[in-house]
């Protein structure tokens, strides 16, 4: 009988982390690769370096993945990079628009508000604070009808590291077009300040988060424990809050739900 062969998907991973080290795009690789051992898939996966040599993938790949980085989602805006993102963004939604099959793309923090920016979904802007740790994200009605977050609670929770925001969703552009925001984060009734929009479906083939789905409760864990980490943590928000952070990675209704579901669920039905 004859070896059923496995299905062969391409997959372009766009790197925003700029060189700096971090544990994204060891999270995503990880997803990936488990992704493929439990479904009998072949993942072919391409990583671009989009804003040292501003690389961008072609139309020859199935899945795009588009990571989190540092810096200001506003001050990119013009640069050489940015445009090759861009034109790269305005590629694929020409494609599903006339071509099959379709491009499916998953957006994350810094991807995320750029191209949040890009559609007009609201106003990105600086936080008044950094936002550092493990929050509870909740979601809205079309949230909980949404595929790619099947088998999450409400709320859930997931990893946020960001000093920008998307906020005051521009009603016009969610008249306009097929986005629909999917969550929110946490209420604070105490702080004067507005919630931001932490995840959003902005087509049909194209869903992004201001959060991390991808980080992995061992891989934070060991990165919160370097004596490094440990102590900036420490020295900007209190021991305590690093402490509080150690105990949530490890809480298996946490950062392992949302690890173990959002990305491979997108994945699924990507490739579905």
């Amino acid at each position: 009988m004859a070896r059923k062969e496995k299905k062969i998907i391409r997959v372009a991973i766009l790197d925003l982390y700029q060189g700096m080290a971090n544990e994204g795009m060891r999270c995503i690789r990880d997803i990936l690769k488990l992704f493929a051992d439990k479904n009998k898939v072949e993942l072919v996966c391409d990583e671009f370096e989009v804003r040292l040599k501003n690389e961008v993938p072609d139309m020859s790949y199935d899945i795009f993945i588009s990571t989190g980085g540092p810096g200001s989602p506003l001050d990119s805006e013009g640069s050489e990079w940015e445009t090759a993102y861009f034109n790269w963004l305005k590629e694929v939604i020409e494609w599903n628009t006339t071509i099959k099959p379709k491009k499916h793309t998953f957006l994350i923090c810094h991807s995320f508000q750029l191209v949040c920016r890009f559609f007009e979904i609201g106003n990105v802007c600086k936080r008044k604070s950094t936002a550092f740790g493990v929050f509870p994200i909740h979601l809205l009605n079309d949230g909980k009808n949404e595929p790619v977050f099947k088998g999450m609670k409400d709320p859930f929770y997931a990893v946020d590291s960001r000093d920008y925001q998307v906020i005051q969703p521009n009603a016009e552009t969610f008249w306009k077009t097929p986005a629909t925001v999917l969550a929110i984060e946490k209420d604070r009734p105490h702080v004067p300040l507005e919630r931001a929009i932490m995840a959003v479906r902005f087509d049909k083939y194209m869903i992004g988060t201001q959060f991390h789905p991808e980080a992995d409760a061992v891989g934070m864990s060991m990165y919160l424990q370097t004596e490094e980490k440990k102590q900036t943590v420490i020295e900007n928000y209190g021991e305590e809050k690093w402490r509080s952070m150690i105990d949530q990675l490890n809480d298996p209704d946490k950062i392992m739900m949302t690890n173990a579901h959002l990305l491979p669920n997108f994945l699924k039905i990507a490739i579905e």
